[in-house]
């Protein structure tokens, strides 16, 4: 069984790489490759988190399954990505997905469910969330009326950049603000009803979507995972507290303790903390797909 891959490397390929996934143009398609990279305030870290981008790929097509929204995914298997990447299957295998390539929306949907991370923060100040007016009275992790949509800019380093649903309009034209608004509440809503029957309650999440030549809008990147997704074990759940979570938040609580400046290279990960991290990640893909993880 291959280690833990820090970063892919295809010889002749042109790669953009993210803070996870390594991305190869084939010209009409993309290869996306999940590394076991972990960021942490908008840093990479030097440690890899063993098998997190085999947990990462398996989770979005589980997912891309499930919803059944049209998505860019053409193919999972290796052997269709060509010559080049033939020398390295043993890496790519379940980490790898050939999609097809789309004009980026240049805007994430986040979709919230709960009150939580920023948006709990915005609350306490204003009664609002992304200058959405919420009830008066809410608590921190409290359930929301009814999800809201809270589009934000995507930025090439830092963190994203919240903004109104108006803005988006400006950005994207309202026909499609409004097609990805209903788009991104529907598979959350849907997602969330089937992770909570597994005992996980998804408390936000955010989605990509992109545009085929037809003019069609289609969900891309990663959909649905501890990455991009709020995860709370229901068992552990209290509204007024913040709840243990099934992403990286063991290693930011982790990192906090350090005295690490986060402005210089970050720190190494001790063992311990790299077992638990790949466990929580691990715990979240079996209860929500049901099976364990591939060999």
């Amino acid at each position: 069984m291959p280690g833990p891959m820090l970063r892919s490397d295809i010889p002749g390929i042109p790669c953009r790489r993210g803070k996870v996934r390594d991305v190869y143009d084939l010209g009409d398609k993309l290869v996306i490759i999940a590394t076991d990279r972990i960021s942490a305030f908008d840093w990479i870290l030097p440690t890899p988190i063993p098998d997190k981008g085999r947990i990462l790929t398996g989770m979005t097509k589980f997912w891309l399954g499930f919803i059944g929204v049209p998505n860019h995914l053409v193919s999972d298997d290796v052997a269709a990505l060509g010559a080049a990447f033939a020398p390295f299957a043993d890496q790519l295998r379940g980490r790898t997905m050939l999609v097809r390539k789309t004009e980026v929306v240049p805007v994430e949907c986040v979709v919230r469910g709960y009150l939580a991370g920023s948006g709990w923060k915005e609350y306490r100040a204003s009664s609002k969330v992304c200058g959405i007016q919420l009830p008066g009275g809410l608590r921190e992790s409290e359930q929301l009326p009814e999800p809201i949509f809270t589009p934000a800019t995507k930025e090439e380093s830092g963190h994203d950049i919240n903004i109104s649903l108006e803005r988006m309009a400006q950005i994207t034209g309202p026909a499609v603000a409004e097609e990805l608004k209903q788009r991104s509440i529907d598979v959350y809503r849907r997602a969330r009803a089937y992770a909570a029957a597994r005992g996980i309650m998804i408390a936000d999440t955010k989605f990509e979507w992109g545009k085929l030549p037809s003019g069609e809008l289609i969900l891309i990147d990663e959909a649905l995972t501890p990455d991009s997704s709020r995860f709370w074990p229901q068992d552990g759940y209290q509204v007024g507290q913040t709840p243990p979570s099934f992403d990286k938040q063991f290693v930011r609580d982790w990192l906090e303790t350090t005295g690490w400046d986060k402005n210089s290279p970050p720190p190494q990960l001790p063992a311990d903390v790299v077992m638990k991290t790949r466990e929580k990640y691990l715990d979240a893909f079996r209860r929500l797909t049901g099976e364990p993880l591939a060999a």
